[in-house]
């Protein structure tokens, strides 16, 4: 069935998880479905030049954006929404609610961040969300569960999870044949590095040391509020630390090409977040479907996707456990093995066609069963 796609989120040239999800999920659906358009949200300091498949662009200084936004999207069959809080304008990104209340085509609302304590603005914030969404889609259980603390209807509410490329392929060896770990996505407080810094420098007795590949730029919010400081903190420990030699950082944007090939190359897979809240990582995602081993904080979605699976688990700040797990890893076969293998069983559904897929088949449920509401005027 051709559906005609209008998507609501940051999207490239923005470099952002949201904006990457939002594209590779806009390109898939297009695949099944037909053309689709983009109405990018623009923060300050983005580039506003026209990009390939953007309908309209919502800067966040005009005063009737999301009116604007609205009557572009109601031009197709489906408006799917991504939310993150502060993303849109308005306090806590409310003026997308707004966006939702003047649609008069179903709408799916996908869910990124769903917190455990959310202010009570926050609160009714997702609740009216959810109540003005034709459909709901969270990209966990885990952020599923946590619905059940908001006056959420259930029923409105899917799993379908965070979509992966295809990396798997011939292994990209680098640096010698030395044992390589890696971390990749925007870099700031909270990813946890310094922990991982600590861990390889426990690693260091191994007969071949690995090194540490940390990919990405820096958060284009954290560089606007303190520059370049969390990198440069790393420089200083990982110098303290005796380690500064075997650690490598690629700061410049990785095409799916490079980005395929640094993948390929690592052993290991070191997701050391701070965050206990967070249920949703693509990096996770991402590196399952590529099968190459994980260790991970226990982060909600690390827990869902890598407990009996395709990863192990490590409490948070602590970089004895992250390097005992790593060794294991590096130093017994058999367990990096039967990782590998446990990747396997989640794979298919993680690429991105099988997720889009999903959407598809829901967008032909709302476009099935809906009534045509009535158009809200007003925030």
């Amino acid at each position: 069935m051709t559906v005609r796609y209008g998507f609501l989120s940051t999207h490239p040239p923005t470099r952002c998880g949201l904006a990457t999800f939002n594209a590779a999920l806009a390109t898939h659906l297009g695949e099944i479905a037909g053309p689709s358009g983009i109405v990018r949200v623009a923060g300050h300091g983005d580039d506003i030049r026209p990009a390939p498949g953007v309908a309209h662009t919502w800067v966040d200084t005009a005063p009737s954006g999301w009116r604007d936004s609205a009557e572009v999207l109601n031009t197709f069959d489906v408006a799917v929404v991504q939310h993150e809080y502060g993303i849109y304008p308005g306090r806590d990104g409310g003026e997308v609610l707004s966006v939702l209340r003047r649609l008069t085509v179903p709408s799916i609302v996908v869910l990124h961040t769903v917190l455990t304590h959310p202010t009570p603005r926050q609160k009714s914030l997702l609740e009216q969300i959810a109540a003005a969404a034709g459909a709901v889609v969270t990209l966990t259980e885990a952020a599923r569960d946590r619905l059940a603390g908001y006056a959420v209807d259930a029923a409105k509410v899917s799993v379908i999870p965070h979509g992966a490329s295809d990396w798997t392929g011939e292994p990209a060896r680098r640096h010698d044949g030395r044992p390589h770990l890696l971390t990749w996505g925007l870099l700031g407080p909270g990813k946890g590095i310094e922990w991982a810094l600590r861990a390889l420098a426990r690693l260091q007795n191994l007969k071949a040391a690995p090194v540490y590949t940390v990919a990405g730029r820096t958060h284009p919010k954290v560089v606007e509020q303190h520059g370049e400081a969390y990198r440069a903190g790393l420089h200083r420990l990982g110098a303290a630390l005796g380690v500064a030699h075997d650690v490598h950082y690629e700061s410049a944007y990785l095409d799916d090409a490079a980005l395929g090939d640094l993948i390929r190359s690592a052993d290991v897979v070191v997701l050391p977040y701070d965050s206990t809240e967070q249920v949703t990582s693509g990096v996770l995602v991402e590196a399952v479907a590529a099968r190459i081993p994980v260790v991970a904080t226990a982060f909600p979605h690390a827990v869902e996707l890598l407990t009996d699976g395709p990863g192990l688990l490590v409490p948070h700040r602590d970089p004895a456990a992250l390097a005992t797990a790593v060794r294991k890893i590096l130093t017994k076969p058999a367990i990096a093995a039967g990782l590998r293998e446990r990747s396997g069983h989640a794979e298919p559904a993680l690429r991105w066609p099988a997720v889009a897929e999903r959407y598809q088949q829901l967008a032909v449920t709302l476009l099935g069963s809906r009534t045509r509401p009535v158009a809200v005027t007003g925030t």
